[in-house]
C-alpha cells in the first residue's frame, strides 16, 4: 500500500469516561471528518493487573500470548 509521504495512522492514547473516548493529549484531527478507530487495551496495565496470577512469567511471555490471543 502506498502512503506518498501521508500520516495514515497514529497511536493516540485515550480514557473511556460517560461513553465518551477522551484524548490523554492534544490531537491535531479534522473537525467533521470520521475516523477508524482501532481499541486496544495498555498492554503494560494488562501486565500490572495479572502479573502472578499465572506464575512467574517475563513480559515477553505476555506479549507473545497477546498475539496468539490476538491472532484467534
Amino acid at each position: 500500500m502506498y502512503n506518498w509521504g501521508l500520516e495514515l495512522s497514529r497511536v493516540i492514547r485515550v480514557r473511556y469516561e460517560k461513553g465518551v473516548l477522551k484524548p490523554l493529549s492534544s490531537v491535531n484531527l479534522e473537525e467533521g471528518k470520521e475516523y477508524k478507530v482501532i481499541v486496544e487495551e495498555d498492554i503494560d496495565e494488562l501486565i500490572k493487573k495479572y502479573r502472578g496470577a499465572l506464575g512467574k512469567s517475563s513480559v515477553e511471555e505476555f506479549r507473545e500470548l497477546e498475539e496468539e490471543a490476538q491472532a484467534q
